[in-house]
Parts: C-alpha cells; structure tokens; sequence
C-alpha cells in the first residue's frame, strides 16, 4: 500500500501489485517522493485503487545520494500524509510539495525548509498565521519563511537562529496538539539550541506569548 498525493484527487491510498518481485516494472513506483504519472483502475465502491502502470519524471536522485536531503523529503511527504485529508482535491498542496521536492533536488540542504514547509501547508490547510507573525518574530522574516524560495532562506547571524528557532517551536506545538501520535521525522524540527535560551525572556512572558499561540493555531 502507498499513500500518494494527486493533483486532481488530493491524497490516495494505492495497491502496487508485484512490487516485491525483482522485476516488477511498478517497483520505482512504490518508493518514497517519486513524481509520476500513475495509471489507476479502481472498482466501484472501491475506496483503495490499483496501480496498472503509468511514466516516472523524476526520482530525485540527487536527494537520494544526501541523507539529510532524503530525511528532509521524508519529512515533507509525511506532512502530507498526516495533515491532509483523504480525496480532497488542493492543487496548491501538490505544488508545494513537487517545487520544494525540486528544490531540494537542485540545491544545497537549508535546515530553514523543515519549519518553511510546515508553515507553509498550514496555512494551506486553514491554520492561518501568516498575517500573524507569533513569538516576537520579525513581520519580514516571517513573511520570508512563507513566500521566499526554500533555497534562498539563508539565516546565519544569532538573531536570525533565534527567530529560527521560534518558528520551529511554533510548528512542534502545533504538532503536539493536532496530532494524535509523532511525527517519525519530526527531528527536522529539533531546536538547534534550547528555546528558554534563545528566546532570553522571562516565564510570564514565555506563558503569555504561548497563550497567544494557542489562540492563533485554530482552524480558519
């Protein structure tokens, strides 16, 4: 069984008949972040279809040679799978997963593309905080982690660690509350130093701004 994400179909679960034969020509298939052109025969009533065939145009190869790249594209495809619905069609999901997939293809890894991408398909998804920037983030670098390309998120100096940093604790609450078991891959999430140091403000504060958060993370 495979969960895929379609343009025209949203998320769907698909059988790969043989793939566990040597010569199965479905096999490239049935891997990981692999954009195809799949052939389906699904019988009536049916709610899981059957892979006959189809093209691959791509199987990154370059992301499969680097294995933070690879953890990075799990990360993104297990996103998807976990926060999106099954049969609801959104085009704007699927090319954000394939251009961030391409990005990663063509450019160096950038640990930004982790809080970037989650971000982004929240906003997707209906958890608004675009307009929001949470925990005293920047409204530049804010709106940075949700337009600019992955590859161009170049953050170098501490503050922009910092900031960093909030972001990938906004999107690890978020986690924790509308998940009902972790994610396998959300270490792409893991602070890169603890966040009541990085942040460098009182308890009443941390509680207020957290208040906030939890305010701010509810479905559009």
């Amino acid at each position: 069984m495979v969960s895929a994400y379609s343009l025209n179909h949203g998320r769907i679960v698909l059988r790969f008949p043989g793939v566990n034969k040597e010569q199965s020509k479905l096999k490239a298939f049935s891997e990981p972040f692999v954009n195809s052109d799949v052939r389906i025969y699904l019988r009536t009533n049916a709610s899981i279809g059957c892979a006959t065939g189809g093209k691959l145009n791509t199987v990154y190869p370059n992301i499969r040679q680097n294995v933070r790249k690879t953890n990075l594209a799990l990360y993104f495809c297990e996103l998807m799978h976990r926060l999106t619905p099954e049969q609801n069609p959104n085009p704007n999901k699927f090319y954000l997963l394939e251009n961030s997939l391409a990005e990663l293809e063509s450019f160096k890894f950038n640990e930004a593309s982790a809080p970037a991408f989650m971000l982004r398909l929240m906003q997707l998804s209906g958890y608004g905080v675009e307009e929001k920037p949470l925990l005293n983030i920047p409204a530049d670098f804010w709106t940075a982690l949700h337009k600019e390309n992955l590859h161009n998120l170049a953050f170098t100096t501490a503050e922009e660690i910092i900031y960093l940093n909030k972001a990938r604790y906004i999107c690890r609450r978020f986690l924790n509350k509308y998940l009902t078991y972790p994610l396998n891959t959300v270490g792409e999430l893991d602070l890169t130093v603890p966040l009541e140091e990085s942040t460098r403000v009182t308890s009443p504060q941390v509680r207020a701004a957290l208040s906030a958060l939890e305010e701010v993370l509810q479905p559009a």
